[in-house]
């Protein structure tokens, strides 16, 4: 198996690792009821998903 010929810097290391970093989910409101939700996804609140209403949800 390869072994590295020589050790990485700590700067290296630390630019690598910069990269690495978390990404806040993309958020659309449902164009039925406004509520937040994220895309492609059935609306939690009306259960609509592309103009059409695919799940039942109870009223609270």
């Amino acid at each position: 198996m390869a072994n590295p010929k020589r050790r990485f810097s700590k700067a290296r290391t630390a630019k690598r690792r910069a990269q690495w970093k978390l990404t806040l989910p993309s958020i659309n409101q449902c164009p039925h009821c406004h509520h937040v939700k994220m895309p492609h996804r059935i609306c939690p609140n009306c259960g609509y998903y592309k103009g059409r209403q695919v799940v039942k949800v109870e009223a609270e």
